[in-house]
């Protein structure tokens, strides 16, 4: 599909934009020593290059477990009468992933790029002169919306075009039904909602992504021990139940085998990558130096902006003004329980990471 070979060609820029810029620091290494900002009272008796370096290791292979359990996880259940997509058990569990989510962006981007953007490290002028966490972070949900509603335009022009094999036949309500020729007959309502979950897979995907790579950099810089065991299991858990979420919408936008696990492996990588990535690195690479606060900063609020808009508006907004919601008082109730739940597990985990 050429969509997502697009989608797939951003995340590989970013990703490549990431790695030159943090490289580029080397050409400079006198420049970003002279404005390091200390890291802290008591920061010293954490700083352990052996100790971290193991603790990385472990990190590297308990996130990439997580993240592989915690996507794929919806993917092998899909044969389970129980946990269909039409199922109301999938529905609880998609809704407590949503809350996950959500509390990733609002709880952990968001605060990371105010934090990024607000440092002492950087200029007063114009870093503390003008809130660019929450501009860029708006006008992220803004480009998001766009994304999403050229996306569909385009995938709906595309395939419910007329074709030769296709034959269209008039229902009494006067909606129009497609019959190819091996029989199968798929609704235009029907169609437009698999673009639509189709749509809405790639672009979440594009948002954890580049949050994940930013992370595990940060992660895989640093020598703060303490840090990075708090960060395992906050980790751990934050990629587990991000995975379920979009692994739900990988399985209702009913991707084929090589497109699906394509995505898969993507979200599983990605934050062991960075880790990597901050590794090799980390000889160069300041996390206080104005270039690295700029960039991180900057790409967290992307990220926060367009998290908050898909978990709002194309996952929670999308399910619970839908039919099914709407025509179950309980079932609607115990969904909103499940967000909570999510949200609330999430946002205590900013407490440690």
């Amino acid at each position: 599909m050429a969509s997502s070979h697009q989608i797939y060609k951003l995340i590989t820029i970013a990703i490549l934009f990431l790695s030159f810029t943090l490289t580029s620091l080397a050409e400079n290494t006198e420049l970003a020593s002279a404005t390091q900002c200390s890291s802290g009272p008591g920061a010293s008796s954490c700083n352990n290059n052996k100790e971290s370096k193991k603790l990385k290791f472990i990190a590297i292979a308990s996130i990439l477990a997580a993240s592989m359990i915690g996507v794929s996880l919806p993917l092998f259940t899909r044969n389970i009468p129980a946990l269909g997509p039409d199922r109301d058990l999938f529905v609880l569990v998609k809704a407590l992933a949503s809350g996950v989510i959500l509390a990733t962006g609002y709880m952990h981007v968001l605060p990371d790029s105010f934090f990024d953007l607000n440092s002492p490290c950087l200029p007063t002028n114009p870093w503390r002169k003008f809130p660019f966490t929450a501009f860029i972070a708006m006008i992220s949900a803004l480009f998001t919306l766009m994304v999403d509603s050229y996306a569909m335009s385009w995938q709906k022009k595309r395939l419910l075009k007329p074709q030769e094999n296709v034959v269209g036949e008039t229902l009494e309500n006067g909606s129009k039904e497609m019959e190819k020729e091996n029989g199968s007959i798929v609704s235009d309502e029907a169609k437009s909602q698999l673009i639509r979950y189709q749509v809405i897979a790639q672009v979440l995907e594009l948002g954890i992504v580049v949050h994940s790579v930013v992370i595990g950099l940060a992660m895989g810089a640093s020598d703060n021990k303490c840090t990075i065991r708090s960060l395992i299991a906050a980790l751990c858990f934050h990629q587990l139940f991000e995975g379920m979420g979009l692994g739900g919408c990988i399985l209702q936008a009913q991707y084929g085998g090589k497109m699906r696990w394509t995505m898969v492996f993507f979200f599983s990588i990605t934050t062991p990558l960075g880790i990597v990535l901050g590794m090799l690195l980390q000889t160069v690479y300041s996390p206080t130096s104005p270039t690295a606060l700029i960039v991180v900063g900057v790409l967290n609020a992307c990220s926060a902006g367009l998290l908050n808009y898909m978990a709002l508006v194309d996952l929670l907004g999308a399910d619970f003004l839908g039919p099914k919601l709407q025509g179950n008082m309980k079932l609607q109730s115990m969904a909103y329980v499940a967000v909570f739940l999510g949200a609330g597990g999430m946002s205590l985990m900013a407490k440690w990471a």
